[in-house]
């Protein structure tokens, strides 16, 4: 008879704590900045295509920044990638002072680009790192608990966002001041962390993906393949394609909430962010329901399912029903919660020393967001209702990967 794993290690819970913190910390600057988005598009006079370079400077920045900062993890480890992403995260924020001073949409977009480099040098090591603290057969529940606190920050930042930027306060709705303040607040703290991680002493972490336990029927041994390149596992290269489809249909979604809202809805551009925070409130509980279900389903099954369920919402959200799609809109959230964390962890199962190189790749997969938005916006300058039929595809995608394309072949 075997122990069951616990969920992590007493040693470890400081060092996850603040790791977690970091997952509450992009998740309050990714939804942030879905609600730059409709500002943007009231003082800088963009469309609604334009305003989708937002998410395109942001995500984009996945691309270019996670192979480099996967280099950078595996030669200085993980607490040295922390710092590094949360420097250029708080450099990236700073600089909203000059752009704002010019009132200049590419010199956001550059400050963005470099807010983007922070986020993906910070999610390409916090996963793996979360996973590395504890039992590889609790990394799934571990990202997904780490995840909910991700949920968490895309509350609050609608929340804050609404407030300071498309309140009914008229210098706040027609004037870039309030962005200024927003986020250099924002870098304040964020530099701050990143002093307080500096000073944490980290345990000695034993990679639970490089670790055979030789007597436990349920471990999985890592190095069953040594001699496997990193894309000949399957499994890796699909959990690749299926963030970037998953990613993908998250920033497309998230970008053009408000816009359902003020165009389909007839909201004020206040109420659509007061709402927005609501939709976040439903990932968290996606995320709460997901995380207790994967004690006793296995987490392929139920991100098959839940992918299933962001179908049929799309498919509700698309035909303009009033109150019906509008809830069908926020249900997409739900079930939205699990599949980052979900597709991350089964992506780096049984990948040995491939795994670090592993989470560069698929947080590379965010480059998804990039492109996505801006193909939606062009539909939505028409229908903001229709574009919601594109997400449909990427979920597809992602069922097939926890239904099939999510094993490891030894």
């Amino acid at each position: 008879m075997t122990n069951k794993p616990a969920f992590t290690e007493k040693r470890f819970i400081v060092t996850f704590v603040f790791v977690t913190s970091l997952f509450l910390m992009w998740g309050l600057l990714h939804s942030m900045s879905d609600v730059l988005n409709k500002h943007f598009q009231n003082v800088l006079n963009l469309s609604i295509f334009q305003s989708g370079l937002i998410q395109f400077s942001v995500f984009g920045a996945y691309f270019i920044m996670s192979i480099p900062a996967g280099l950078f993890m595996k030669k200085y480890g993980y607490k040295s990638g922390v710092i590094l992403g949360l420097l250029l995260f708080a450099g990236g924020l700073f600089l909203f002072v000059p752009a704002a001073n010019a009132a200049s949409f590419a010199f956001f977009r550059i400050a963005l680009f470099i807010v983007g480099c922070g986020m993906a040098t910070l999610e390409t090591v916090a996963h793996p790192f979360a996973a590395a603290l504890g039992d590889q057969r609790k990394s799934d529940l571990r990202l997904n608990f780490a995840q909910t606190f991700n949920a968490v920050g895309t509350i609050i930042g609608p929340t804050i966002g609404g407030f300071f930027l498309l309140s009914g306060d008229t210098v706040k709705s027609t004037d870039l001041t309030s962005v200024k303040t927003l986020y250099v607040a924002i870098g304040i703290v964020v530099i701050l962390i990143a002093v307080v991680f500096a000073f944490l002493k980290i345990p000695a972490l034993t990679d639970p993906h490089a670790t055979t336990v030789a007597d436990d029927p349920e471990a999985i041994n890592v190095d069953v393949a040594p001699s496997k390149k990193l894309f000949q596992h399957s499994h890796f290269v699909w959990a690749c394609v299926a963030q970037f489809f998953n990613v993908a249909a998250q920033a497309g979604t998230w970008a053009y909430f408000i816009n359902y809202g003020a165009s389909v809805m007839h909201f004020s551009d206040e109420k659509a962010a007061y709402f927005m925070s609501l939709f976040m409130g439903m990932m968290l509980l996606g995320r709460i329901v997901g995380t207790s279900l994967m004690t006793v389903i296995a987490p392929n099954k139920l991100l098959a399912v839940f992918a299933c369920g962001s179908i049929l919402m799309c498919l509700v959200v698309a035909q303009s029903l009033g109150w019906t799609s509008y809830i069908a809109l926020l249900m997409i959230n739900f079930f939205f919660s699990i599949m980052f964390p979900t597709i991350f962890s089964l992506g780096i199962k049984n990948l040995g020393n491939h795994t670090q190189q592993a989470s560069s790749f698929i947080a590379m997969g965010v480059v998804g967001g990039a492109v996505f938005p801006m193909v939606m916006g062009q539909i939505a300058n028409h229908s903001v209702a229709h574009a919601y039929y594109l997400p449909v595809i990427c979920y597809a995608v992602i069922f097939l990967f926890g239904a099939k394309f999510y094993k490891v072949k030894h």
